[in-house]
């Protein structure tokens, strides 16, 4: 893998290499007998979640071949693997995103990481603003479908073993699982709106016009992550289920200024209910098995 850093990581080009197979074997080795069948991805604001593992083993990004730190507020840097209500998981406690300067297939490689572990779902979380006014923030959203406006994608390039040149992208969030997220919604009393999750490449928020024209072509919430994972996961067949927290309206829907601070207070509020959703999901996926 070449010269790795302080943290385990390659710099290439200036920018840091993505993980490989030592990454997995290192993972592999603190899995002990469990083998995680769910992968979950934790979004801005939204580590709580890591807290409910339990007999949780936390594995700093140092301490895995390739790994960056997080350099995102809100975004903690380890895996978690353990159980939660009963099925085992692994737990992505922050992301990389492609405005930090990494390159799409280190963005993905956590979910490539999941894969070569033996996951069989992905669930993804993330914060995003709203686009329709007609949103009572801050609240869930289920994603239907997603429009992927970062011009960049991690299956470019050589086929990495395990994923299809071609992966079908008809229903990149299961109808299922989805079925699942709102009979627990339902169940439990808790708002879940369901569209259109809109990826852009960031760090900067929409300008009112460009909200205008995502709202044209259908998206009903904005961010800056999550597509580039589930194209790696849908590539590897993994199944994937998608929850945004819909943490505030976007620019020109509302009166006010955007910020960073706005985000995480408002995933905070929205965290109680997305982990219920979560764990309701999994009960249902243990039931199954």
């Amino acid at each position: 893998m070449g010269g790795l850093g302080a943290n385990g990581a390659g710099a290439v080009s200036g920018r840091v290499r993505p993980p490989d197979r030592q990454a997995a074997t290192v993972v592999r080795q603190r899995l002990g007998f469990l083998r995680p069948r769910v992968g979950i991805v934790l979004g801005s604001g939204l580590g709580s979640l890591a807290d409910a593992v339990r007999a949780g083993v936390r594995i700093p990004y140092g301490d895995v071949p390739g790994f960056p730190e997080p350099t995102v507020t809100g975004h903690k840097g380890e895996l978690v693997i353990g159980e939660l209500e009963g099925v085992p998981v692994l737990l992505q406690n922050g992301r990389f995103h492609l405005y930090e300067g990494h390159g799409p297939e280190l963005v993905a490689a956590p979910v490539r990481l999941f894969g070569e572990l033996g996951v069989e779902i992905l669930i993804v979380t993330n914060a995003a603003g709203g686009l329709r006014t007609t949103f009572h923030v801050p609240t869930l959203m289920l994603i239907a479908d997603h429009i992927n406006l970062m011009w960049r994608n991690p299956l470019v390039g050589p086929v990495a073993p395990g994923e299809s040149r071609f992966p079908d992208m008809s229903e990149p969030y299961d109808s299922e699982l989805r079925a699942l997220a709102r009979e627990v919604a339902l169940q439990d009393g808790i708002g879940l709106e369901e569209g259109v999750y809109a990826g852009l490449l960031g760090p900067s928020y929409e300008t009112p016009a460009e909200i205008r024209m995502l709202a044209g072509w259908g998206a009903d919430a904005v961010g800056m992550s999550t597509v580039p994972e589930v194209l790696a996961a849908r590539a590897r067949g993994m199944r994937v289920l998608g929850v945004s927290s819909i943490t505030n309206l976007a620019a020109g829907v509302s009166p006010t200024a955007l910020s960073h601070q706005e985000v995480l207070a408002a995933s905070g509020e929205l965290a109680a209910d997305l982990e219920k959703v979560v764990r309701g999901v999994l009960r249902r996926v243990a039931k199954s098995a």
